[in-house]
């Protein structure tokens, strides 16, 4: 059914770090591009990073290049996002999403399938 849950969220102080975990269906990641996308509070959604079935990644945001790392286990069906040096900046709902194909689109309208995010707070 393709569907995605996200886990691994939780509260740190900043320099912290976190894993992010999208669990999903047998064999999506063989198929389907997963992205990170992440909403925080007041502000517009926003796309993180994307991992396509060939391994190929694109990152969207520049403020968490260099800190955060998307990797996935295929094996797990699942997709994870190292996030270190975190920032306050950074608190938000994280999600993963499947797109409609193996490409890591620019639009989150292509990527039909979402999980119903993980909080990520950081703070002092």
């Amino acid at each position: 059914q393709l569907q995605l849950v996200e886990s691994g969220g939780g509260s740190v102080q900043p320099g912290g770090s976190l894993r992010l975990s999208c669990a999903a269906s047998r064999s999506t990641l063989d198929y389907y591009a997963i992205g990170w996308f992440r909403q925080a509070p007041g502000k517009e959604r926003e796309g993180v990073s994307c991992i396509r079935p060939s391994g190929d990644i694109t990152n969207y945001a520049d403020s968490v290049k260099g800190r955060f790392t998307i990797s996935r286990d295929n094996t797990k069906n699942t997709v994870y996002l190292q996030m270190g040096s975190l920032k306050p900046e950074d608190t938000a709902i994280y999600y993963c999403a499947r797109a409609a194909g193996s490409y890591c689109s620019a639009y989150m309208a292509n990527f039909p399938s979402w999980g119903q995010g993980t909080q990520v707070t950081v703070s002092s």
